[in-house]
């Protein structure tokens, strides 16, 4: 019996992924069709959130510099932590590390049980739009302080996870005024589940990469991802809806 349900687990995650894999297929066209309408400052990125190191499936146009096989940013690496309660994010405004204003959208990619397991991430470069505003402020006597927007990174897996622990410890050692080295059990958990909801760990080869930035052993950094998702789901409490299990 044993058997049997394995092999029909099996056959329907492989109709799953060819689903999936028909409907990558067919965003891919569309990317370039948006890519060409608004022309040399827009990107399109078509994403599959099944290999999140090598997430970018299609690439239109060349804003963020990605390239097929390359990462998801921290904001994809977000939205696949939340899984299929996550909602598209559209039009917010980031800086690559280079320094361009970006305006992007991300659109999530559903199969037909509603499970997320990709997006279409839209990127306009506005960085001559906003000098652009700023002059004519200047012209008219009106002061334009531009706001400060997060930088996001693009690029390799691991430097993607570098950027979001190393924005995540800083902003945490900030808060509390100390260093890991001082902070107690339920902080560290508290940080653990921190960079866990910004799907930090979805990503490979992600906890030796935390446990070096904070100067503490792989084991002890799996015991504190343990720990803060044991709370989580402590706090969530049992499934008391109808038909749940006891």
């Amino acid at each position: 019996m044993g058997d049997v349900n394995s092999r029909a687990g099996a056959g329907a995650g492989a109709e799953r992924d060819a689903e999936r894999d028909a409907i990558l297929a067919a965003v891919a066209p569309v990317a370039d069709g948006i890519a060409a309408t608004f022309g040399s400052l827009c990107e399109v990125v078509v994403h599959d959130y099944r290999r999140p190191e090598q997430s970018v499936v299609a690439v239109a146009g060349a804003v963020t510099g990605r390239g097929v096989g390359g990462a998801m940013s921290e904001i994809g690496m977000g939205m696949l932590a939340r899984g299929d309660t996550a909602d598209d994010e559209l039009n917010y405004l980031t800086r690559t590390q280079d320094g361009k204003l970006v305006k992007s959208s991300t659109i999530l990619l559903r199969d037909s049980s509603g499970a997320v397991f990709g997006a279409v991430c839209v990127n306009l470069d506005i960085t001559a739009v906003q000098q652009v505003g700023t002059l004519i402020g200047e012209l008219a006597g009106v002061s334009v302080v531009p706001a400060e927007l997060p930088t996001t990174t693009f690029g390799a897996a691991a430097d993607v996870v570098d950027a979001v622990v190393n924005s995540a410890v800083d902003a945490h050692q900030l808060e509390h005024s100390r260093p890991w080295s001082e902070l107690g059990r339920a902080e560290r958990v508290a940080l653990f589940r921190g960079l866990d909801e910004r799907g930090v760990f979805a990503v490979r080869r992600a906890v030796p990469q935390v446990a070096a930035r904070l100067g503490i052993s792989r084991a002890s950094a799996y015991s504190y991802l343990a720990k803060a998702r044991a709370q989580d789901f402590e706090a969530a409490g049992p499934d008391t809806s109808q038909g749940a299990p006891a």
